[in-house]
């Protein structure tokens, strides 16, 4: 499997899932990876993680609400977290196989293109 771009990520649509297929192997997952900086193989490598600091709360909500409406979009649903009120980490996994598919990648680099305002340093 030869990994796509960002800019091919962002212009595919999310297939719908229902089960029945393998998920990625650790080496494609790895491949790409490497097309969506800043996401990392969660713990169980059955999930992509990526973490933000934001300037407030609001911020972080706002992020989340832009997030939700491009999951309902493309009918692929991430976990979200808020925690410490503004630290932001988004998860996605495949859940109707419990692993990682192109769609996961698909919808990281979609969610990288929402603006976020992040806490200065």
């Amino acid at each position: 499997m030869s990994s796509p771009t960002s800019t091919e990520l962002t212009s595919r649509k999310c297939v719908p899932c229902e089960g029945g297929v393998p998920p990625l192997t650790a080496e494609e997952s790895q491949a790409l990876l490497r097309v969506v900086p800043g996401w990392n193989l969660a713990g169980d490598g059955k999930r992509i993680r990526r973490e933000w600091k934001v300037r407030s709360f609001v911020a972080g909500l706002a992020f989340f609400e832009k997030v939700g409406e491009l999951a309902e979009e493309e009918g692929h649903h991430p976990d979200l977290h808020l925690e410490g009120y503004r630290n932001v980490a988004i998860e996605i996994t495949t859940h109707a196989i419990g692993g990682l598919t192109e769609n996961d990648f698909i919808l990281a680099a979609k969610i990288d293109e929402i603006p976020i305002e992040l806490k200065r340093a």
